[in-house]
């Protein structure tokens, strides 16, 4: 790319389109909308974004269902060169005061429903509201439709950003990674080489697109191989089946694979249209990939991303796609395990930190220039906090998390958060929350809890002190109850004596 060219992401998406008339999205309700749309669509949905005061570098934060005009929300804002900030849908009003407050966005879009909680919260920052609902309708919507469809694109650098998306750590409240534009579109092509997207393919879109699967992954490749996605709005594992013989490409979280290996339609035949299945966001159980393959014929392609570098390795397209691994590091990326306390590096089969190094990788934590500094090596690399080793023939697999960070249906999920509100139910003297293996979210959030000497608790009374503190994908999939928790000599609560306790809590009987 030369110098002059614009590096915004929506310039290298779209400005060398040969065909506006392609197909780019399929709507659940057979909706066809075609790359000219999406530019022309983006182009009102940007005009609108400046209309209502977003400017170059303002944070536009969105937490709306799924939705074509959601996507469009982040072409758009990124063509503005605002920097798109997506929020789980399952965040509460609690969690949303500290995201909105953090990042300082100039506009919030949000479901209608929640309107009159966010505004309160977005007037703290000066931010406006606007609404945009499951359907793809609100007001964002409709100031939209009077905009005109031509747009300047923005000229951004490579290494402006052009989104932040919060992480959990285990330290601390959550951290905003900053991805810039070459973070993301560096990325997305090099996946469409490595994955062999061409304009022939048809994704079955199933995620969601708050998160760098569904959002960047997914989108991003998908629209840089010019190939046409089918967008649905969750997961329907009927539909999913029904789509297949019209597909090529499904990405999906290991629950999708437990969810379609539950349905008796899902065979040999009914996936012979199909030439790829890609699964991450949690780690695979290596005895789902051998009944998928099994079942279907079909070796589930498993990679190994996070939030904050986007995609550093992959099971190879052609070769042995290893149950339990997570592949080699993508071209361009270096990847190597050390010694968590020494930083050294370590041999091949060794368990160490996982360190990584490439374009993909972030630009740090938001506002945390201290934090930024601590998690990258003076080599650049990154310490991703995953455990794990490369073995004897360059293949990565992840072991564990050296943060006790629980991944729960691809979600981060930090527990000290979890068990903070735990702690403040009367009757709890304190909590420890771990993960715990389980088939169809990777790890099951699990919480567990000493009683006040005399209190009666029970595990219900617990969840429905919980509801509407946490986002449900937070939210313990079981309490259990204990004498005391398990303590080192230095008195800190021993999380891997627990997860080896209840390591079959979720297995199949």
């Amino acid at each position: 790319m030369n110098a002059s060219a614009n590096a915004n992401l929506f310039s290298r998406l779209f400005d060398n389109l040969d065909n506006p008339a392609r197909l780019a999205i399929e709507t659940a309700d057979g909706r066809r909308i075609s790359y000219g749309d999406l530019i022309a669509l983006s182009g009102r949905f940007a005009n609108y974004l400046v209309s209502r005061g977003v400017k170059v570098g303002d944070r536009v934060a969105a937490q709306t269902e799924k939705s074509v005009s959601g996507l469009v929300l982040y072409l758009a804002t990124v063509r503005a060169g605002a920097i798109y900030l997506p929020l789980n849908t399952a965040y509460t009003l609690n969690e949303l005061d500290y995201f909105i407050g953090d990042a300082k966005p100039s506009l919030v879009v949000c479901d209608p429903s929640k309107a009159e909680g966010i505004e309160k919260i977005a007037a703290k920052v000066g931010a406006r509201v606007d609404t945009l609902d499951a359907a793809g309708k609100g007001s964002l919507t409709e100031g939209a439709a009077k905009a005109n469809p031509e747009f300047a694109t923005a000229q951004r650098g490579n290494d402006d950003l052009a989104a932040i998306l919060y992480t959990s750590g285990t330290t601390g409240r959550s951290k905003g990674a900053m991805l810039s534009h070459d973070n993301l579109a560096s990325n997305s092509l090099t996946l469409v080489d490595y994955w062999r997207f061409t304009d022939k393919d048809v994704l079955i879109h199933a995620l969601p697109i708050y998160h760098t699967h569904g959002l960047f992954v997914a989108s991003n490749v998908t629209l840089f191989a010019r190939a046409a996605m089918i967008f649905l709005n969750k997961l329907d594992v009927d539909r999913i089946i029904d789509l297949m013989p019209r597909a090529t490409v499904l990405m999906g979280v290991p629950t999708f694979y437990t969810r379609l290996l539950q349905n008796p339609r899902l065979t040999k035949e009914a996936t012979s249209h199909m030439r790829l299945f890609v699964s991450g966001s949690a780690p695979l159980l290596a005895e789902t990939h051998r009944e998928w393959s099994a079942r279907t014929g079909h070796a589930v392609l498993e990679r190994y991303g996070m939030t904050e570098t986007n995609m550093n390795t992959s099971n190879p397209y052609d070769g042995d796609r290893v149950p339990g691994a997570v592949g080699f590091p993508l071209p361009g990326v270096s990847a190597r395990v050390t010694d968590p306390e020494t930083g050294k590096e370590l041999a091949r089969d060794e368990i160490g930190m996982i360190e990584v190094k490439g374009p993909n990788v972030f630009k740090g934590y938001w506002q945390m220039p201290e934090k930024t500094k601590s998690e990258f090596r003076d080599d650049g690399f990154f310490i991703t906090g995953d455990l794990g080793k490369i073995d004897s023939k360059g293949y990565v697999h992840i072991i564990g998390r050296g943060k006790d960070l629980v991944i729960s249906g691809g979600f981060n999920v930090y527990p000290k958060e979890v068990e903070n509100e735990i702690d403040a139910i009367p009757g709890v003297t304190e909590s420890a929350v771990i993960g715990v293996p389980h088939a169809d979210f990777g790890e099951g959030v699990t919480a567990v809890v000493v009683r006040e000497k005399g209190a009666k608790l029970e595990e219900a009374a617990i969840l429905q002190a919980l509801d509407g503190r946490l986002a449900k994908f937070k939210m313990p999939k079981r309490v259990l109850f204990a004498d005391e928790l398990p303590r080192n000599t230095m008195g800190k609560v021993q999380k891997n004596v627990l997860r080896d306790a209840y390591a079959k809590l979720y297995a199949k009987p």
